[in-house]
């Protein structure tokens, strides 16, 4: 499955820049804030929700080089907050998440924290912070909120990180041409996830690996809101962030005041159902992709749409076999359909993929790897975030495993059939991932959220999302008994991307709990 990241963050890695402008406003001295408990306090808790946060400069929690770029913004502040690592044995070992906020412009309207989760899982809440600061900075949300990112336990600054695979081993395993279907290829499939795993496990720890997952995270953002003194919680939460703010609603429905879940994923459905929903999302928006293309004086897949996804399968199904050249790298198979779903993510990196593919055609992968690259957070010395270890840890131990050879071929044929753009001429394989060697268990599962006592909350679902259908963003509204903004395009996520009326319904709803009149569209 595709990660879930809304659209403001594959642009920013595709830039490797930050999307915040110049520093506004005083910068920030050092200081010690001490501003909890805030709420209910959770019994054997106290230290954490009334711990002191020591706010100082964000450089030296950077982990990529766009972080190193936006964190130089001195009206931003960073800290590290406590917790324990298993909420069971809470005076047990501790980890560390780090934070990242831009405070309110105007402190005497001030109304509290608004807590942003980017998405992934294995996102940057903090880099998603950092840029959105700009956005904000003139508008009610900078005046009347304090930004604040954090980064989930085990995922960029915070610490330990999830740490599987070095540069040079993401890199060979880029390269490879996976499983040809075969009982031979499925098996050495098989082994290269076991030898992943085993790597999880020594340069991680399964103590780690076994509370990474969405349940402790949202334990997490409690403790967080109670020491920046917030006693309810206001929260932003994109793509995969709607899965920690539902589960947020239903462990501290009365906890909440305010909370925007954009780009949905669906409580109930399994993880098989919503891979193929995903992949008919990519196809959908690859569609769109090949008829604005066709309007272009140079379309790599040609003039006609309804040959587009027969002209992409003849560019890259070569690659299996013959990689393309990209100075000293290679192009694979597997990154040049990894660039292509990064480019649907948003319009405006479509004439990236354009170009891209026509490059492709002459025998060169540069521009493709570049996308892929930005995918898989690799940085310009060859190192990597540990996004993609951080997405598979959570993942682990967030989904139920599935491992039954024929319901995965059955997985395998309905993704194929969903996004043909993305079949590779191979028969339907049953290959298993790598949490089906996870050594630890699964505290996860797709149900009905209970959310008694929760207040209104807003869902924005976009008709043309290519990452989280649309229909999902419907179900949680219903199932959170919220309101749902409905936004006509063809994009990952909305809400502060540039569309007036998204953005203006979004803020009233944050700053005076005004929800959007039932059925808004916009766009």
């Amino acid at each position: 499955m595709s990660r879930l990241l809304p659209a403001i963050c594959a642009l920013l890695l595709l830039s490797g820049a930050a999307a915040c402008g110049p520093s506004e406003g005083p910068e920030l001295a050092p200081r010690t804030q001490h501003s909890g408990p805030a709420g209910p306090v959770p019994a054997g808790l106290e230290q954490y929700y009334g711990q002191e946060l020591a706010w100082g400069p964000c450089t030296e929690y950077a982990t990529s080089s766009s972080d190193r770029s936006a964190y130089q913004d001195r009206t931003l502040e960073c800290a590290r907050l406590r917790v324990p690592l298993d909420y069971k044995q809470p005076q047990g070992k501790q980890v560390t998440i780090g934070v990242l906020r831009k405070p309110a412009t105007d402190q005497d309207s001030r109304i509290g924290s608004l807590m942003v989760n980017p998405g992934g899982p294995g996102a940057s809440g903090m880099s998603s912070a950092a840029s959105l600061a700009g956005t904000v900075r003139s508008n009610d949300l900078g005046e009347r909120f304090d930004l604040v990112g954090f980064d989930p336990r085990g995922i960029g600054a915070s610490e330990p990180d999830v740490q599987c695979l070095n540069g040079p081993e993401q890199d060979a395993d880029r390269l490879g041409s996976g499983s040809d279907g075969s009982g031979s290829g499925v098996a050495q499939t098989a082994q290269e996830v076991r030898d992943y795993t085993d790597k999880c496990v020594q340069r991680t720890g399964a103590d780690v690996l076994a509370h990474v997952g969405t349940r402790d995270v949202v334990k997490d953002m409690d403790v967080l809101r109670s020491a920046l003194g917030d006693p309810k919680l206001n929260y932003l939460g994109y793509s995969y962030g709607t899965r920690i703010g539902s589960e947020y609603a239903e462990q501290f429905p009365a906890n909440v005041r305010s909370m925007i879940l954009d780009g949905a994923i669906d409580p109930t459905q399994n993880p098989i159902d919503s891979q193929v929903a995903q992949g008919d999302g990519f196809q959908r928006a690859f569609d769109s992709f090949a008829h604005w293309c066709a309007g272009e004086d140079d379309c790599a897949l040609g003039t006609d749409p309804a040959q587009a996804v027969g002209e992409f399968q003849r560019l890259t199904r070569p690659l299996l076999e013959n990689p393309a050249p990209s100075g000293d790298r290679q192009l694979s198979y597997s990154d040049a359909t990894t660039a292509t779903i990064q480019a649907l993510y948003a319009q405006s990196l479509w004439p990236a993929l354009n170009t891209g593919l026509q490059q492709l055609k002459q025998g060169n992968g540069s521009l493709l790897l570049s996308l892929a690259d930005s995918y898989y957070g690799r940085e310009p010395d060859g190192s990597y975030t540990n996004v993609t270890d951080a997405f598979n840890a959570v993942r682990c131990v967030d989904d139920q495993r599935i491992t039954d050879p024929a319901v995965l071929r059955e997985a395998d044929r309905r993704y194929r059939e969903a996004a043909p753009f993305l079949d590779d001429g191979r028969p339907a394989g049953s290959d298993t991932d790598s949490c089906a060697f996870w050594p630890v268990p699964v505290t996860g599962e797709a149900e009905q959220p209970k959310v008694q006592g929760l207040p209104p909350t807003l869902t924005i679902s976009t008709t043309g999302d290519p990452a989280t259908p649309y229909q999902a963003g419907v179900n949680l509204a219903k199932a959170l008994h919220g309101r749902l903004l409905t936004y006509e395009g063809t994009q990952h996520t909305a809400f502060l991307q540039g569309d007036s009326c998204v953005d203006e319904a979004g803020i009233d709803y944050l700053t005076e709990l005004e929800l959007p009149a039932e059925g808004t569209r916009c766009g």
